[in-house]
């Protein structure tokens, strides 16, 4: 089959239904020249005459109505069919693959899953845990879950959580021995802790608001880590000054293990954010996840 003989034979059944070129171009939505034209396209494919044309009308010939008996049942269980497909996958139940971060799950699912399973319980979260930026389409998920920094391009992204408000930390004695800093740059004096990102294998960058607009300071030490719990437990040990969201330390610093420095400067972080390819915008259960679990 052509790839064109579908929609014209759509259009072929549509025009015998109504019996007129201008009727059925009026149901399908187009011009009666471009009907007139796919039609005798279709005809010269197929070497043979479907309608006999009047000035108001056109009647099947024998070979059209043949065709239009054989294919009118054909087409009327491929819509039945294909309705069937989009119903399903519009429905709120099935599958739902997600690749996110742990935190992701502490903070965003864990508090409301409860509540999402009562509320879809025809609905399977299917959830992998993984840092690493993934490539959802690639490697078989609906969705993804990411700090705002760290999505994957191309793809539709929808805020689950406000922005946060980060922290850099470091341990009493380290300050004691070290002294505080006053401004970002004094950092360039200072051991930091640095954190790689999983999802990019780059230096997170030391983000700051300075009285002159945003500013990032390209800090060292002799401590590299990829997780930023890590990060917090060297900070901890007194090893340097590092950063995290401040919900991670906040623990640290009501007890007083940790103390925050140039808190005047630090600026927010993107929260975490839900993307997904468009062309699985429609999807049911994706669509109830996004309901359920998307910041107000």
């Amino acid at each position: 089959m052509d790839r064109s003989d579908l929609p014209a034979l759509q259009a072929f059944v549509v025009i015998a239904r109504q019996g007129s070129l201008r009727a059925a171009a009026r149901v399908l939505g187009v011009n009666p020249p471009a009907i007139s034209h796919q039609l005798k396209t279709f005809e010269e494919r197929l070497g043979t005459a479907l309608f006999l044309r009047s000035t108001r009308s056109v009647t099947l010939t024998d070979a059209g109505r043949a065709l239009y008996e054989s294919s009118s049942h054909l087409l009327a269980a491929l819509d039945e069919a294909l309705g069937s497909v989009r119903n399903a996958a519009r429905a709120r139940s099935g599958r739902l693959r997600i690749t996110l971060p742990f935190r992701a799950w502490q903070v965003i699912l864990a508090p409301r899953i409860a509540a999402f399973q009562q509320a879809y319980p025809e609905i399977v979260l299917d959830l992998t845990i993984d840092e690493a930026l993934t490539d959802v389409v690639a490697r078989g998920f609906h969705a993804g879950i990411r700090l705002g920094d760290y999505l994957q391009d191309e793809m539709i992204a929808v805020r689950l959580s406000p922005f946060e408000e980060a922290a850099y930390v470091a341990a009493p004695d380290y300050l004691k021995r070290y002294g505080v800093p006053s401004r970002p740059q004094d950092l360039l004096d200072h051991v930091c802790i640095r954190h790689r990102q999983v999802t990019s294998g780059r230096l997170s960058e030391w983000r700051f608001n300075g009285p002159e607009g945003d500013l990032s300071v390209e800090v060292d030490g002799p401590l590299i880590m990829d997780d930023m719990r890590a990060v917090v437990d060297a900070a901890r040990l007194g090893l340097g000054i590092g950063w995290s969201l401040r919900r991670g330390v906040q623990q640290d610093l009501d007890n007083g293990a940790l103390l925050q420095v140039l808190s005047r400067f630090t600026p927010s972080r993107p929260g975490f954010f839900v993307y997904f390819p468009k062309s699985l915008q429609h999807l049911g259960p994706l669509r109830a996840f996004i309901e359920h679990f998307r910041c107000a």
